[in-house]
């Protein structure tokens, strides 16, 4: 797997370092204190102690996979910081797109870790996200999508 940055605002690396903390400081000794109980049962080949490696198993992987998120964090400029504009959608940008019909949305460009489409967060990697990137306010742009070719115009960049 090659190593690539972690695009992530400086909440998200918040976030995800208070994850880490928790894992390491709590979660960790919450399994190891699952799996010394269910030792002291007797039977190694119990359906707890399979269940509390398990979770041990998924809580180290997921100390390893944010350690890595972590070390390889590429902060987004904040564009919500009075001053802080570009007129061209990079990562960061809040961009506000015109829709068929008069529809209108606003999404903000960030990376693929904290992506919530609900939200109005969309990932650079998305097919949006990548259609966005580099264009600017006033420009028509044609993205493809499991359904089919959309079509938007973006009406300004923050």
């Amino acid at each position: 797997m090659a190593l690539e940055g972690t695009y992530l605002t400086t909440a998200g690396l918040h976030e995800l370092e208070e994850e880490l903390d928790q894992l390491r400081s709590v979660r960790r000794q919450e399994v190891a204190e699952r799996i010394q109980d269910s030792k002291e049962v007797g039977e190694l080949e119990n359906a707890e102690y399979e269940e509390a490696k398990n979770e041990q198993a998924f809580v180290e992987g997921r100390i390893q996979e944010l350690e890595m998120m972590i070390a390889n964090a590429v902060i987004i400029p904040d564009h919500t910081q009075a001053g802080a504009s570009s007129d061209v959608v990079e990562l960061g940008s809040i961009v506000a797109v015109q829709m068929g019909r008069g529809k209108k949305a606003t999404y903000t460009i960030v990376g693929s870790t904290e992506t919530s489409p609900t939200d109005g967060r969309i990932s650079n990697e998305s097919p949006l996200g990548k259609a966005l990137l580099g264009k600017k306010a006033g420009q028509k742009v044609e993205f493809k999508t499991p359904s089919g070719s959309q079509s938007i115009t973006i009406v300004s960049v923050q």
